[in-house]
């Protein structure tokens, strides 16, 4: 994928549009019917992602892409900013912005994790978030537990 595609939707975000407001039950549905191999899974990480973020700002991502390596998966969500951020950003306040929206990962790392998680069946080691402006890319980083040789 090159870095001009990350401005293109994402086929899991066209493919499978969640209601405006999907509550947690309909977002684990809609992860146990996509989670069944490497692309469904990336699907539905990538679906679940733009639904948390939907849920808990209000507004979520216009794109999203998920990517696995290792024991690492990596989202990459484009925009999602809500208009009292952008108007922030306009201010020239982009560390604010950052600082608020970095906490609010902080804050929601629980739910999060718990998510990526139940679709990977690993357990999540650690999580960080980074948000990026002009244009605007969230890139949420998960490491996972090694998996068991089976």
């Amino acid at each position: 994928m090159s870095l001009a595609d990350l401005g293109k939707p994402s086929r899991a975000v066209t493919e499978h549009r969640l209601p405006k407001q999907a509550d947690h039950e309909q977002l684990r549905t809609l992860a146990a019917d996509e989670s069944r191999d490497d692309g469904g899974r990336r699907a539905a990480i990538s679906n679940a992602m733009v639904g948390l973020k939907k849920n808990f700002y209000g507004k979520g991502p216009t794109a999203a892409k998920t990517y696995f390596n290792d024991d690492w998966v990596f989202t990459v969500l484009e925009g999602g900013l809500t208009r009292n951020e952008e108007t922030l950003l306009a201010a020239g306040e982009e560390d604010l912005v950052r600082r608020v929206r970095l906490r609010f990962q902080e804050a929601m790392t629980d739910t999060i994790c718990a998510a990526i998680s139940e679709i990977t069946g690993r357990r999540v080691l650690t999580y960080h978030s980074q948000i990026m402006f002009g244009p605007t890319r969230t890139v949420e980083m998960f490491l996972l537990e090694p998996e068991q040789d089976g």
